[in-house]
């Protein structure tokens, strides 16, 4: 368990402006807060931010579009169909540990690479083109929120290597082409969701994640092992720590479980999942390197480690695996093997 994990019911704000200063000072009293929110609940809104509400409005509106569209014209750009894992991904398509099938419908986006890009070239997973619909203003809406809160996710982890007492551009060697999806997600109003699970409990399998969410519904596993509500706040991110930072830092960072519960309005959500490039190799960093650390986290390929989890959660993947198409990596974890979820099911194992 890690001991500052605390029991908060609320989550932190902070306040990022400061990682944007040419102030040294500030930056580093701002990656201070965010080590403390990391720390203490592994989930936290940022504000002061610099994505515009021009940009999350165009990306909400292009969203309700194509959602709202008949389902036979949404199926033309079914993620299956896609050698990049981008695309439409219709409910039920998705499956978390414990086998409950979502209620929600997602489009998958992430970083346009050309067919001929080497690493597409070799067929790595998770890497090449998009799949963009015919409709008008959605990938230039769609794109231009991608790169706004890319930038933003480089100067979160400018922010967590002066946290972690690193040289502020460490990070940087591993974002050159990472496969850094983003989701549009829709909830559908649901009146009798109440006890139902929209998306279940998990962890996410990057880095961290930015979220835009338009209505409550998330939830938050605490230290204590308790859900808290984490509902929107005007103009924030939410943003959470994920698998890889969990490894990096020898679980001083927890990637905290999190589900959508109570969806009783219709709700859109956007999540950035920010990752590192795909053949990163991550293990604790020296500083976190204690045996006990290392014994837990042996060194992971980052996007194994995501295209592993990715097929074990994807009803057109697992099919695929099923019939021998694809293969998982080599060590490949089980899903919910991150995350306060997987020590209390360690913990229970073990008494």
């Amino acid at each position: 368990m890690n001991p500052t994990h605390t029991s908060f019911q609320q989550l932190p704000v902070v306040d990022v402006s400061g990682l944007f200063s040419d102030d040294d000072a500030q930056r580093l009293a701002t990656a201070r807060e965010l080590d403390r929110a990391a720390r203490e609940a592994g989930f936290f809104y940022v504000t002061g931010h610099q994505v515009s509400r021009a940009q999350q409005s165009a990306l909400i509106e292009q969203a309700k579009r194509f959602f709202a569209a008949e389902h036979e014209w949404k199926m033309r750009y079914y993620i299956g169909k896609s050698t990049a894992h981008r695309g439409y991904v219709p409910e039920g398509e998705e499956v978390f540990a414990g086998g409950k099938r979502d209620r929600k419908e997602a489009f998958d986006t992430g970083r346009e690479l050309p067919a001929d890009d080497p690493d597409v070239r070799a067929g790595t997973p998770m890497l090449g083109p998009n799949s963009w619909p015919e409709q008008a203003g959605f990938r230039e809406a769609v794109g231009g929120y991608y790169k706004a809160a890319f930038e933003l996710g480089r100067a979160l982890f400018r922010g967590f290597s002066l946290a972690l007492g690193l040289p502020e551009q460490h990070f940087d060697q591993y974002l050159r082409k990472p496969p850094s999806q983003l989701r549009l997600i829709h909830y559908p109003l649901d009146p009798s969701a109440e006890d139902r699970p929209g998306i279940g409990a998990h962890t996410d399998y990057e880095c961290f994640t930015i979220l835009l969410p338009t209505a409550p519904g998330l939830e938050v596993m605490n230290g204590e092992g308790e859900w808290i509500d984490a509902p929107p706040v005007e103009n924030a991110f939410v943003v959470n720590i994920g698998d890889m930072l969990e490894v990096w830092t020898g679980g001083t960072y927890v990637a905290t479980s999190h589900r959508v519960r109570k969806v009783r309005e219709e709700r859109y959500s956007f999540p950035l999942f920010f990752a590192c490039d795909y053949h990163t190799v991550v293990a604790p960093l020296p500083q976190f390197a204690t045996p006990e650390a290392v014994a837990k986290y042996p060194p992971v390929s980052a996007g194994d480690h995501l295209f592993a989890q990715t097929a074990q959660s994807f009803t057109y993947l697992k099919e695929r695996l099923q019939r021998g198409e694809l293969l998982l990596p080599d060590g490949s974890k089980a899903l919910a093997s991150f995350g306060q979820q997987a020590r209390y099911a360690s913990a229970e194992m073990d008494t």
